[in-house]
């Protein structure tokens, strides 16, 4: 099975600095070499790489070292700030810096009013004349407001990380599968399946994780599913090699064409590749 990986964070601590990387078994060095020397015995194939810098001077120049880092990188999601006046300018540089093919705000630790401010709303519009989607990252409990943001800008295509985080440690998924599917109604929304064991107990199976992934190829469908790995946050969660088997056993009923779009196919349309 051919597999595109759609979140990948490439970590080098040698040039950057991630507030965010710290505790056990996180705090290190992961770069693009030793990333494919497990990924590629797992088929995966290619990578995009996700931005892990945050809001920060030197995200951009992040953005520009990792498109050329490793022939398997082969596009990356930006950090970038629609709720600056100069997003314009932004969009700009990236315009000129091959490899950009969508952006990611984070929103779960934000104020919900932040992405309801029209000239955020405004400047993600924009990114239609750029040809770059959107990643939205929010916690369970702004799954409505990810739906109004994306309602909002119906000509953008916006990618829904980690199936909307659902709480499966909690055992309570029920209103984030109200959420979710109210999410999924919308044309312009796509959920990446990913990220999602970073939820759940530390001892979890894939029969843990396959109600989330069932109601999101239930609501989404096969065409608007794209998968990722979240790498290396998940690996205080099991790694990546016990990820990518289980997602395989997860969706193992499904048809070729089906696992076919799910790990690589939907993501080279969705990502323009």
């Amino acid at each position: 099975m051919r597999i595109i990986d759609t979140h990948l964070h490439l970590i080098y601590l040698d040039r950057f600095t991630y507030e965010w990387l710290d505790g056990p078994g996180i705090n290190q060095q992961w770069d693009a070499p030793s990333y494919f020397a497990e990924a590629e015995e797992l088929g995966i194939e290619a990578a995009l790489h996700m931005e892990c810098g945050g809001i920060n001077p030197v995200s951009e120049d992040e953005t520009a070292f990792v498109v050329s880092v490793h022939p398997k990188v082969i596009g990356a999601i930006a950090v970038a700030t629609p709720d600056t006046a100069d997003f314009a300018k932004q969009l700009e540089r990236f315009a000129d810096l091959a490899g950009v093919c969508g952006i990611r705000r984070m929103l779960q630790n934000d104020p919900d009013d932040l992405s309801r401010d029209e000239t955020f709303r405004a400047n993600v519009r924009r990114l239609t004349e750029q040809k770059l989607s959107f990643d939205l990252c929010v916690g369970p409990r702004q799954l409505p407001v990810a739906r109004e943001l994306a309602a909002a800008c119906p000509n953008v295509q916006f990618v829904l990380d980690h199936c909307g985080n659902p709480p499966i440690a909690g055992g309570d998924i029920s209103q984030w599968r109200v959420d979710l599917t109210a999410l999924a109604e919308l044309p312009n929304v796509v959920c990446k399946v990913s990220g999602i064991v970073n939820h759940a107990k530390a001892d979890w199976t894939s029969s843990d994780l396959r109600p989330a992934v069932e109601h999101v190829v239930g609501s989404f469908g096969w065409d608007r599913v794209v998968w990722g790995s979240d790498r290396p946050v998940l690996a205080r969660h099991g790694g990546l090699t016990r990820w990518v088997e289980a997602a395989k056993e997860i969706v193992s009923g499904a048809s070729a064409t089906e696992q076919e779009k799910l790990f690589s196919k939907n993501a080279a349309r969705v990502y323009r590749l």
